[in-house]
C-alpha cells in the first residue's frame, strides 16, 4: 500500500512539475516577474529574470524576443549607473536587430548608447549614435517622439554633472511648436530648466522656468507632474526665505498628493470589486456543477487533498531542514565578516599612522636639510663674491648648482607633504590670465633658445580679462608642464594653449593644452609619470636630470583646484597634457599692481642691523652678506638676550631666527611688540610643515627669509624697509 502511494505521488509531483514548467518558461511570464520587482526596486533579481528571459529566446530562436529582451536588460543596468554592462546589452540588442525588421526597440537602442555614452562623458561617441537613432526614427516616420529621446539625452548630460549642455538641450525642447504629443515632454524641460538654474543659483531665471512648467502642466492636467513642479516652487521659496509663499506652495502640493492617493486607492477598490463580482459568479457556476458531480468527485478530492497534505508536509520539511542548514551558514559567514572587518579596520588605522609617520619624516628631514644647506648655499656666494681665481670658479659655480638642485629638490618634497596633509590654502583673488602666461613665456625663454625649440603661446581673446582664482598655483601648474616639454624637447615645437571652454554669467571655464615634439612618453609609462619620483625610465633620468616631483605636484594641484589632468604621448612624437579649470569672473576692473623696485646698495649702507640667530655658521654667513653691503651688524644667540638688549638699544632692522633656545622666535617677537611697534622684524626660518608665512606675520613680524637664503632675494626683502 505504501509502495503504490509512493508511486502516485511521486507521478502527481513529475505532473504538477511539467505543467509549472510549461507555464512559466515563456518571456511574459519572465517580464511580470520583472516588472514585480523593478517596482521593488531589487535590481539583482529583475536582471536574473531578464537573463533567463534571453536564455529562452535564445533557445527557442526568438530573434526580435532576444532584441527586446536584451535592450530590458540594458535599462535595467543604466538605471544603476552601471554603463560598461548596459553598454554591452544595448550593442548586443542592435545586433540581434540585424536579422529581423528594425522596430522602435531599436531606435531606442541606438539612443540609450548615445545616453550612457553621455552619461560617460565620451560626448563624441554619444554623437554618432544619436544620430544614427535620429535617422532611423525617421525612416520609421515616428519624428513625434524625436523629443522625448532628446529629453532623455540631456537628462544624460545632467547625470554627467554638464549642466550647461544639459540646460541647452532642454532649451532646445521648450523651442519646439507645441503639439500634444510633446506637451508633456516639454512641461518635463521647463522643469529641470528651473532646478539647473537653482542648483547655478540664478534664482530669478529659475522661477521664470518654473512658472512656465506650471503653465504647461495646465494644458496637460498631469496631476504628479503638477505636484513635483509645486514642490519645486516651494523649495525655491523656501531657499529665498519666502517662508510664506513656500509654505502655500507646500500646503498645495501635499493636497495634490492626497487627492492622487485617493484615486489611486479608488481604482484600486473599483479593480477588488471587478474582481469580487467575476469569483462570485464563477463560485455559483462551480456550485451548480458540483452539485451534480458532487458524489463522483468526493473520493477523488478525499485523495487529491492526502496527497497534497503529505506533499505540503514534505515541503515544508525540507524548507525548514534548508533554513536550518541557511541560519548555521549565516552565522558563520557573519563572524567572519567581523574577523575580516575587524582586520581591514586594523590594516587602515596603520595605514593613516604610516602615512603620517611619513609625512613628518619628511617634513623633519626637509627641514633639517635647510640650515646645514644654508651654509652650503651661502658660503660658496661669499666665495665668489671675493674673485675666486679662474681653477676655482668652475668648482665653485658647481658647488652653486649642486646646491640650488639640493633646495628645488626640498622645496618640492615639501609642497607635496602639504598638498598630502591638506594644508595648502587655495587663494581667490583677481589675476588676468593673459598677463600671467606672457610673463611665464617671457620667463622660459632662456630654456627655449637653449635647446633650439620654437616657443608659441595661443591664447583664446574671447577670454574673460579678470577671472578670480590662485595665480600662484596655476602659475606653477603651467611653469613645470613648459619646463618640461622645453626641456625633453631638442630642436622642436612647444605649444602653449588657453581656450574659453564654457562661459556663464559669473564663471568661465579654461581649456588648457601643452602640446610638444619631444621625445615622448612610453605607453606602460603614461599612468606612472605622475607618481612621485618617476621619469619614465632611469636613462631619461641619467640624460635630462630633475626629481621627478614635478607632475606629481601638478596632478595634485589641478586635483586640488577641482579639474583633471589628462595624457597623450607617443615616443618620439611627443607628449600632450590637457586640463579645465572653472574660475569665476571678476567685472569690476583689476587694481595695478606696483612692481617691486630692485634694490640698491646706497639703501642698506650704514644701516644697524641686530641678528638673532643660535647657529654658529648661519652667524658668520649673514655677517659677511650684511657686511658686504656695508651693514653694521651685532649678533645674539638667544630670545631672552635680544629681548632684554632692544629695551635700552635700537637698530634699524631686527633679523629673528624662528627656532631658538629658550623662548622661540615667535614668543620673543611678541614681546618686542610690547614695547617696539616700529622696527622691522624679518623672520628667518627653514620653514616645516607646520609654519607658513600667514602665521609667522601674525606674532608681529613684518616679513619672512626662508632659509637656505637667496642672495638678491635677502637683499632685496631687507631694502624694502629702508626706502
Amino acid at each position: 500500500m505504501k509502495y503504490h502511494f509512493f508511486i502516485l505521488f511521486c507521478f502527481f509531483n513529475s505532473f504538477l512539475y511539467s505543467q509549472s514548467k510549461k507555464n512559466t518558461d515563456s518571456v511574459s511570464y519572465y517580464n511580470k516577474l520583472v516588472n514585480k520587482n523593478l517596482e521593488n526596486k531589487k535590481y539583482n533579481q529583475a536582471v536574473f529574470y531578464t537573463q533567463k528571459s534571453i536564455n529562452f529566446c535564445e533557445s527557442n530562436h526568438k530573434h526580435e524576443g532576444l532584441a527586446n529582451q536584451t535592450f530590458k536588460l540594458g535599462k535595467i543596468y543604466y538605471k544603476q549607473h552601471k554603463y560598461d554592462e548596459a553598454l554591452k546589452s544595448f550593442h548586443k540588442s542592435v545586433a540581434s536587430f540585424d536579422s529581423v525588421k528594425p522596430t522602435c526597440t531599436k531606435v531606442l537602442a541606438l539612443h540609450y548608447i548615445g545616453v550612457a555614452n553621455t552619461a560617460k562623458g565620451d560626448y563624441e561617441t554619444a554623437a554618432l549614435y544619436y544620430k544614427k537613432a535620429k535617422s532611423l526614427l525617421n525612416q520609421l516616420k515616428m519624428t513625434d517622439h524625436a523629443q522625448v529621446l532628446n529629453y532623455q539625452k540631456a537628462m544624460a548630460f545632467k547625470a554627467n554633472k554638464n549642466l550647461p549642455l544639459a540646460a541647452k538641450s532642454f532649451r532646445e525642447i521648450t523651442q519646439r511648436a507645441d503639439t500634444p504629443s510633446i506637451l508633456k515632454t516639454k512641461t518635463d524641460a521647463y522643469y529641470q530648466l528651473g532646478v539647473i538654474e537653482t542648483q547655478l543659483k540664478r534664482n530669478d531665471s529659475a522661477i521664470i522656468y518654473l512658472d512656465s512648467a506650471l503653465e504647461y502642466n495646465s494644458k496637460s492636467n498631469n496631476l504628479a507632474q503638477k505636484s513635483k513642479i509645486i514642490l519645486a516652487i516651494s523649495q525655491y521659496y523656501k531657499k529665498n526665505k519666502n517662508f510664506d509663499l513656500a509654505y502655500s506652495y507646500l500646503d498645495e502640493h501635499y493636497q495634490l498628493e492626497n487627492y492622487i492617493l485617493k484615486i489611486k486607492n479608488a481604482k484600486l477598490d473599483l479593480n477588488e470589486f471587478e474582481k469580487f463580482k467575476k469569483n462570485q459568479s464563477l463560485n455559483n457556476t462551480i456550485k451548480r456543477e458540483s452539485e451534480e458531480k458532487i458524489q463522483l468527485k468526493t473520493y477523488r478530492y478525499s485523495k487529491l487533498v492526502s496527497i497534497l497534505a503529505i506533499a505540503l508536509i514534505s515541503i515544508l520539511s525540507l524548507l525548514s531542514l534548508a533554513l536550518y542548514k541557511n541560519n548555521i551558514i549565516r552565522n558563520q559567514n557573519n563572524l567572519l565578516l567581523r574577523e575580516k572587518n575587524k582586520e581591514l579596520i586594523l590594516a587602515k588605522n596603520k595605514a593613516e599612522k604610516a602615512s603620517k609617520a611619513r609625512s613628518e619624516f619628511l617634513s623633519t628631514v626637509s627641514h633639517e636639510l635647510r640650515t646645514p644647506l644654508n651654509a652650503i648655499n651661502g658660503i660658496t656666494h661669499l666665495l665668489l663674491q671675493d674673485n675666486p681665481k679662474k681653477t676655482q670658479l668652475k668648482y665653485l659655480e658647481s658647488l652653486k648648482f649642486s646646491g640650488n638642485y639640493l633646495t628645488t629638490f626640498i622645496n618640492e618634497i615639501l609642497e607635496i607633504n602639504k598638498i598630502d596633509s591638506t594644508k595648502v590654502e587655495i587663494e581667490n583673488i583677481s589675476f588676468n590670465l593673459k598677463e600671467l602666461l606672457f610673463n611665464i613665456q617671457s620667463s622660459l625663454k632662456e630654456l627655449a633658445t637653449a635647446n633650439k625649440n620654437y616657443f608659441n603661446l595661443e591664447i583664446d581673446d574671447a577670454i574673460p580679462d579678470n577671472l578670480i582664482g590662485d595665480p600662484t598655483k596655476i602659475s606653477q601648474i603651467i611653469l613645470n608642464l613648459i619646463n618640461n616639454a622645453l626641456k625633453f624637447t631638442q630642436n622642436g615645437n612647444v605649444n602653449v594653449i588657453a581656450k574659453l571652454y564654457t562661459k556663464e554669467e559669473d564663471s568661465a571655464t579654461v581649456y588648457f593644452e601643452i602640446v610638444d615634439t619631444g621625445i615622448g612618453i612610453p605607453e606602460d609609462k603614461l599612468q606612472t609619470v605622475f607618481e612621485s619620483f618617476s621619469q619614465g625610465s632611469i636613462e631619461v633620468n641619467r640624460k635630462y636630470g630633475g626629481t621627478g616631483l614635478g607632475l606629481t605636484i601638478v596632478k595634485k594641484l589641478i586635483e586640488l583646484l577641482g579639474g583633471e589632468i589628462k595624457l597623450k604621448s607617443e615616443v618620439g612624437k611627443g607628449s600632450t597634457f590637457t586640463f579645465k579649470l572653472k574660475f569665476k569672473i571678476n567685472n569690476e576692473p583689476l587694481e595695478v599692481v606696483k612692481e617691486a623696485k630692485p634694490y640698491n646698495d646706497k639703501q642698506l649702507k650704514h644701516k644697524s642691523i641686530l641678528l638673532i640667530e643660535d647657529n654658529k655658521i648661519n652667524q658668520m654667513i649673514t655677517r659677511k652678506m650684511l657686511e658686504n653691503k656695508a651693514i653694521t651688524c651685532e649678533i645674539i644667540d638667544n630670545g631672552e638676550d635680544a629681548v632684554e638688549l632692544l629695551k635700552v638699544k635700537r637698530f634699524d632692522m631686527i633679523l629673528m631666527d624662528v627656532h631658538l633656545p629658550g623662548i622661540n622666535g615667535t614668543t620673543a617677537t611678541k614681546l618686542i611688540r610690547e614695547f617696539d611697534k616700529t622696527t622691522p622684524i624679518i623672520a628667518l626660518t627653514a620653514i616645516s610643515l607646520d609654519e607658513n608665512r600667514d602665521m609667522l606675520l601674525s606674532f608681529g613680524m613684518n616679513d619672512v627669509i626662508t632659509k637656505p637664503f637667496v642672495p638678491d632675494e635677502f637683499y632685496s626683502i631687507i631694502a624694502k624697509f629702508f626706502d
